[in-house]
């Protein structure tokens, strides 16, 4: 168990003693923050309040995309199956959200059975009503890829005269309530459809707030050569930020995410590499995630703050028997205003403010005379939360960390690049050689030796500075050399012999090309007169 409290809270009689990181963010929550939310109608005006399984779930993955970029085909190419539910094809099929989960059966579980079930963390998905219900469910197969991520497959996102079509439900408002509660999202487009259409657009604003969750593939990137795929990359990275509102630049993985052979292959290395780092982002969720769910509640605490500000300030300004109505009339239609007093009388970040439009529909069918009066002790209890038990908590995470191994997403694709031939770096760099019998540096020892006897060695071996002399010629910093000297000094007597040098300088190369130093020595780049027969 860990304590987390260490002032005098912790000493008295209301110490608080955790078992897991969820256990306090929940505590936190329910003690400090959920009763400002309740006072305030902040459940009404933005996020529903959240419960035991939001601070418990798994990490989430959220797919985004226009219909036919490959959704439902990439979630099957990380679990290398099929998932129930599942239909692929050139027109638009997944016409429901579905939620990809671990179970021990495989089989689907409808939308209305779902947001009643207290283990799952789609509660309060309820308030969409039966529309949105009617497409959703969950997918639950066991696969192992799921016993550490949940993905959610969404809706194809529809362009020309199919996005008119009414769905029956906010189709952005959904996407925020998940964008809010999930670790990762995913915009994916197809190399040959660019074009952001008007729904998608609307879709990627119901984002904002969550722009570090956002990742972009560009699939189906085998279909174009290389001039082509140029091309493509720099209209999309047009496109996204037309729509993105961020001065940083959105990371775009390209690739080609199925199990079909690929199409165009001069890129093959380019998609191997980007793959290798999408999955690299994938598998540190679980990791993550605990963090992830301290931030997103610090974000929620600051908007549940200012909103309370905002609520009062209504509150405060209304008449107590005329012209109410009027008065509220006028105060919505100037509510950029009262932000801007707001700002400054409480010294609030503008960024930490609802969007103005959003606010001010929402406040039309609101009684402002049901508001309340700002009570400074409910602002102070979420401060000190902000200003001191937060700090613990992070003390919480590290302990529970160091407590137990790392977490990755482990089987299916991401399983099929972790041993053998196939995977990253496999006979480059410093493995380059690895199934060869001949020692890989003796390649070209015959050039190194030259090298090697014009630093006068004395009994066979040069000292630290003549080889030091030799190896600052590559221009590589001195904290590199230094990591080339210990692998390569292997009988660690501060000298090298000819061996030792040859491999110095087959590291040195190594670096030069772009390649990572292995933390050890390989064994097949041990200098073969210093091996254990």
């Amino acid at each position: 168990m860990f304590s987390w409290l260490s002032g005098p809270e912790a000493r008295g009689k209301d110490s608080v003693v955790f078992n897991t990181v969820s256990e306090g963010l929940r505590s936190l929550y329910n003690k400090r923050l959920l009763p400002l939310e309740d006072y305030y109608q902040f459940h009404h005006f933005h996020s529903p309040a959240l419960e035991q399984a939001d601070f418990e779930n798994k990490p989430m993955v959220l797919l985004i995309g226009q219909y036919s970029t490959g959704k439902t085909t990439f979630i099957r190419y990380l679990l290398e199956q099929d998932f129930p539910g599942m239909r692929i094809g050139p027109e638009p099929t997944t016409d429901s959200f579905i939620a990809v989960m671990h179970g021990q059966e495989e089989g689907i579980i409808p939308g209305n059975a779902l947001v009643v079930d207290p283990k799952k963390p789609f509660r309060k998905l309820n308030s969409f009503g039966n529309a949105f219900l009617n497409r959703f469910m969950c997918a639950q197969l066991p696969n192992q890829v799921l016993e550490s991520i949940t993905i959610i497959d969404t809706p194809g996102i529809l362009s020309g005269e199919k996005q008119r079509m009414s769905r029956g439900y906010d189709f952005s408002e959904v996407l925020r309530w998940f964008a809010e509660r999930v670790d990762r999202i995913i915009l994916l487009f197809d190399a040959h459809k660019l074009d952001i259409s008007d729904e998608f657009s609307e879709a990627i604003k119901a984002l904002k707030g969550q722009d570090d969750k956002i990742r972009v593939v560009l699939n189906k990137a085998d279909q174009v050569d290389t001039q082509q795929l140029m091309r493509v990359y720099g209209a999309l990275m047009w496109s996204l930020g037309k729509v993105i509102d961020t001065p940083e630049v959105v990371r775009v993985y390209i690739g080609s995410f199925w199990s079909k052979p690929l199409q165009i292959t001069e890129n093959r290395k380019l998609f191997e590499l980007e793959t290798e780092d999408l999955f690299r982002d994938i598998k540190s969720l679980p990791r993550n995630a605990a963090l992830r769910k301290l931030n997103d509640l610090i974000k929620r605490a600051r908007l549940a703050k200012v909103h309370a500000y905002i609520i009062s300030y209504l509150k405060k300004e209304m008449p107590a028997v005329f012209g109410k109505e009027l008065k509220k009339k006028e105060m919505i239609s100037r509510l950029q205003e009262i932000y801007f007093t707001l700002q400054q009388e409480h010294n609030i970040s503008a960024g930490d403010f609802p969007n103005v439009k959003k606010m001010q529909e929402m406040l039309l069918s609101c009684d402002f005379s049901k508001f309340h009066t700002l009570k400074p002790k409910m602002l102070e209890s979420v401060d000190e939360m902000l200003a001191n038990h937060i700090a613990e908590l992070m003390n919480l995470i590290r302990q529970e960390e160091a407590s137990k191994p790392a977490q990755a997403v482990t089987g299916g694709a991401f399983d099929g690049n972790v041993n053998g031939p196939f995977n990253e770096g496999y006979g480059e760099g410093a493995g380059a050689g690895i199934d060869e019998s001949e020692w890989i540096v003796a390649r070209e020892k015959s050039k190194y030796d030259e090298i090697f006897y014009m630093l006068s060695p004395i009994n066979g071996k040069i000292s630290g500075n003549n080889a030091k002399k030799e190896m600052v010629k590559s221009k590589l910093p001195n904290t590199v050399l230094g990591k080339i000297w210990k692998l390569a000094d292997y009988d660690r007597d501060g000298m090298l012999d000819d061996e030792e040098f040859a491999l110095a300088c087959h590291l040195i190369k190594i670096k030069l090309e772009g390649y990572d130093l292995p933390g050890e020595l390989p064994g097949h780049l041990i200098p073969p007169s210093q091996r254990k027969n």
